[in-house]
């Protein structure tokens, strides 16, 4: 808000008025607009700054590509990071530009990403629903899962299960 030429105080008053809602420390939503689906993601993805995204289970539930419900808000960041936030777990990891995507104003990890994410820290039913959510919907080329299976083995066997299913 101070950013933006509103003062602590202004914001204060704005507050107590009832005009904004705080989310999360030093993030206000104005409570005349809807709330978004992904406010909780949203928010955190403001508080992690500008080179963060929605990963692992949370990015699931993002794309819409399984039944995934994570009980915390999961965040990739490429750079060392020491903030904590309660219902918030940092996982810090190289981030290239081509592996985050923006998805209903979220930035999130990409759908090949994820699920390289998940592969190795998800419930295997969970993995398997969202391959096989990610190919039904076409989602995934078949030079993407080449490239997944390449440099997630893990994920092989599902994927090959998931193709064999659907022809």
């Amino acid at each position: 808000a101070v950013k933006a030429g509103v003062s602590r105080r202004a914001l204060s008053g704005r507050a107590k008025r009832g005009d904004v809602e705080q989310v999360r420390y030093g993030i206000y939503r104005l409570r005349q607009f809807p709330t978004h689906p992904f406010e909780d993601v949203a928010a955190a993805c403001l508080w992690a700054g500008p080179s963060s995204a929605a990963s692992h289970e949370t990015a699931l539930a993002v794309h819409g590509i399984s039944d995934a419900m994570p009980p915390v808000v999961h965040m990739t960041v490429a750079r060392p990071f020491r903030g904590h936030q309660p219902g918030v777990i940092i996982h810090i990891a190289p981030l290239p530009d081509d592996q985050r995507e923006v998805r209903d104003g979220i930035p999130v990890t990409t759908v090949g990403r994820t699920l390289q994410d998940v592969a190795t820290s998800s419930e295997p039913t969970l993995v398997r629903q969202a391959v096989i959510e990610a190919i039904n919907r076409g989602v995934l080329s078949r030079r993407q899962l080449r490239k997944i299976v390449r440099d997630t083995p893990e994920l092989a066997p599902i994927v090959v299960d998931a193709l064999t299913e659907e022809a």
